[in-house]
């Protein structure tokens, strides 16, 4: 009898499942038939407002549909992120979404809006964001070898700037403390671009910086490029070390994806990640974003998926060791 039972349950729940199966296959075979929503959860001429404009002319072509950027600057990136997290998993609305949206701001607020894994529906990692080691021309370090020495022999002498709390900026000079056992004071700034007037101006010894904000600097010998902090050396800068080479394990960049809400039927889900893949595999697209300072990524959803959970768990971690303490 209780077999019957939960056999005619489960029926009924298939039957019950059916039209809105149905719906979902009818708005996949005729996607997309109005202008594409691209979310862009931070102000007109950032990196992640670069990437998307860039990609959205190739993406409107091979869609057939206008990709309109709309730029929902906010709580570090929070408050598009919620809009898009929020909205129907129809492919209209998207999100390009970054380590601080997906993995980081999580961890900086008591009471966060949206849950970064269950309210979203990965596409593909979009970008890379290349952070550098730079520091003063005074300071007698030419590697990261003999920074870690120097900083040893002279605790808490060093301080090191970054472009604001709980940026992948500040995270990436915690992740140096935590590795390397040493204790350079960190000291926040409001954007990349105070904290490289004072590295200039000697009022900080180190800087963790985006490559874009750094590479002018680096190229007229005002400061010294130390080491990049991705797990591979950048293809521009080909003779600059990965810090992981001097100590294992480390890793740490910002990075750009594109998110759908949860939900999106996975014809459509196909379909964005095929054709997000062909732009970024366009000569033309490379190169404005590598201009841009950006390294162009690609890839499956799986693969965007498993970044943003180690992410979450590496962010949080260093939050944590940093004392940030959520507000």
């Amino acid at each position: 009898m209780n077999s019957t039972r939960l056999h005619r349950r489960s029926v009924l729940a298939l039957l019950a499942s059916l039209p809105l199966m149905a719906a979902r296959g009818a708005l996949a075979q005729g996607y997309p038939d109005r202008p594409i929503r691209l979310v862009v959860p931070y102000a007109p001429g950032a990196a992640a407002d670069q990437l998307a404009r860039v990609l959205a002319r190739p993406l409107a072509q091979a869609l057939g549909q206008p990709v309109v950027i709309d730029n929902r600057a906010g709580a570090g990136g929070t408050l598009g992120a919620d809009m898009v997290a929020k909205a129907s998993a129809d492919g209209y609305t998207l999100l390009l979404g970054t380590d601080a949206t997906q993995a980081t701001n999580l961890h900086l607020a008591r009471k966060f809006p949206y849950d970064p894994l269950r309210q979203f529906t990965p596409l593909v990692l979009a970008a890379v964001n290349p952070i550098v080691l730079v520091v003063h021309p005074s300071l007698p370090a030419r590697n990261v070898a003999e920074l870690v020495r120097y900083a040893k022999a002279h605790p808490r002498a060093l301080s090191y700037g970054s472009s604001g709390i709980g940026t992948p900026h500040h995270l990436a000079g915690e992740l140096l403390n935590e590795r390397a056992g040493i204790a350079m004071v960190h000291v926040p700034y409001k954007g990349g671009a105070p904290a490289m007037t004072d590295l200039l101006g000697g009022n900080i010894n180190v800087l963790f910086a985006s490559l874009a904000t750094a590479l002018p600097y680096v190229q007229n010998g005002q400061v010294r490029v130390l080491a990049v902090t991705q797990a591979q050396r950048h293809g521009g800068l080909p003779q600059v070390p990965t810090i992981g080479e001097t100590l294992p394990g480390y890793a740490l960049a910002g990075w750009l994806g594109l998110f759908a809400p949860a939900g999106l039927p996975g014809a459509i889900q196909t379909r964005l990640q095929a054709e997000i893949n062909k732009a970024l595999a366009d000569e033309a697209v490379r190169s404005a974003l590598e201009q841009a300072g950006l390294v162009p990524s690609g890839g499956t959803p799986q693969a965007l998926d498993a970044l943003v959970r180690e992410e979450l768990a590496t962010r949080g971690r260093l939050v944590k060791a940093a004392g940030i303490e959520p507000e």
